[in-house]
């Protein structure tokens, strides 16, 4: 009787182990993407470019399915996500650090194309110093007033609110400017002698009641000499920037906003440390309310990218008046008042304490970081003038 024809093959042979593939660097067989033996990954950089641009979006932003389900979350649920990696849900989100960084980064990155520096006359000061009167001074520092806030108005309630402190230390500086100047024509009038020439531009920076000067009036610290030869190098270079400014004021803003991203990195651990205090005996670990600040601060981001999307289309579609400007302007409105109300009861369902307190620590915590984050914009202000 002969075998029948539809008989099943026999199994295959296992694999020969010589065939398998091995870890280039050690020689063991490999199981997955790395080699468990040394740790080696299995792609290098050898292959096509187009491999090696896909895994360093992966990489450094993570940039895969997992951000079309973190994104909704994060400007929908407050504290959803935060909840979430701590129940051990992770790997189906975007990780915090990667999150925050991309959003970040695209947010300013809008902003340098969405914001418009403010209508300024840099040159409004220089008319001050090469007044020949007080009455002159006097009426040139008062238009230069008006007009700082008049930018300072027109910012108010947008994304260049950061810029707010800045136009306070413009004013603040003109009107050191203006009173410098009157001290001069007076003190030459008693004298019986000429107006005096304008000294060359200066930033407005004060030394012992003085303006700045490196030779006559340098800033001399307790610190080492090294130490106040490299801010003295700084205030000269931010002075000699003054000149490119009346040039090119736009290449302020873009330096100011290239440098607060840095900023708020730096702000992230501090907020942490402010939550730490705040919940101390909640008992959590300092990396838990570091994960909060990251996720609150991403959110943030990502609500300033939607109200700078939001300001560029009411640019493009709607320049002028209308019902469609409208529109853009009460979506812009609505998503810069979504920002405090989010963050509260993110705070609230993260912490799971009553409303007294949480209302209590919001306003302490909140008070506090406005403080820091105006204080870390005036810096990142002066490093962009020196790095502009």
């Amino acid at each position: 009787m002969t075998a029948s024809t539809d008989a099943p093959p026999p199994p295959a042979a296992p694999a020969d182990p010589a065939a398998q593939a091995r870890c280039r660097n050690c020689g063991t067989p490999l199981l997955g993407p790395h080699c468990y033996a040394c740790g080696q990954p299995v792609k290098g950089l050898v292959r096509p470019l187009g491999n090696l641009a896909g895994d360093l979006l992966d990489s450094v932003f993570n940039i895969d399915t997992r951000i079309v389900r973190t994104l909704g979350p994060l400007f929908a649920k407050p504290g959803f996500l935060t909840r979430e990696y701590f129940a051990g849900r992770q790997v189906r989100y975007v990780t915090p650090v990667r999150l925050f960084f991309f959003l970040c980064i695209v947010a300013f990155f809008v902003a340098q194309v969405a914001i418009d520096g403010p209508d300024v006359n840099v040159e409004g000061n220089d008319a001050i110093a090469a007044a020949t009167t007080v009455a002159q001074v006097e009426r040139e520092r008062d238009a230069r007033l008006a007009e700082l806030a008049r930018a300072r108005r027109d910012m108010q309630g947008t994304p260049a609110a950061a810029g707010i402190p800045g136009i306070e230390a413009g004013e603040q500086a003109v009107r050191e400017t203006a009173a410098e100047r009157i001290a001069q024509l007076q003190g030459a009038q008693a004298k019986g002698e000429p107006p005096p020439a304008p000294e060359r531009d200066s930033i407005g920076f004060s030394v012992n009641g003085k303006r700045w000067d490196a030779e006559k009036n340098p800033i001399d610290t307790w610190l080492p000499g090294f130490v106040d030869r490299w801010l003295n190098a700084q205030v000269a270079r931010g002075n000699g920037n003054i000149a490119r400014l009346k040039q090119d004021p736009a290449a302020f803003k873009n330096a100011v906003l290239g440098a607060v991203p840095t900023t708020l990195f730096v702000l992230v651990p501090v907020f942490a440390l402010m939550l730490k205090l705040a919940y101390l005996f909640k008992r959590r670990l300092y990396m838990e309310h570091v994960v909060i600040a990251l996720h609150s601060h991403a959110f943030m981001s990502l609500d300033l990218l939607l109200v700078l999307l939001a300001r560029l289309l009411q640019q493009a579609l709607a320049p002028g008046d209308g019902a469609l400007h409208a529109l853009f302007g009460w979506a812009e409105g609505l998503l810069l008042a979504w920002m405090p109300v989010y963050l509260l009861l993110m705070q609230k369902r993260v912490y799971a304490q009553g409303w007294p307190m949480t209302l209590l620590k919001y306003v302490v915590l909140g008070t506090c970081y406005l403080v820091l984050l105006s204080l870390a914009v005036a810096v990142s202000m002066a490093i962009g003038l020196v790095a502009m």
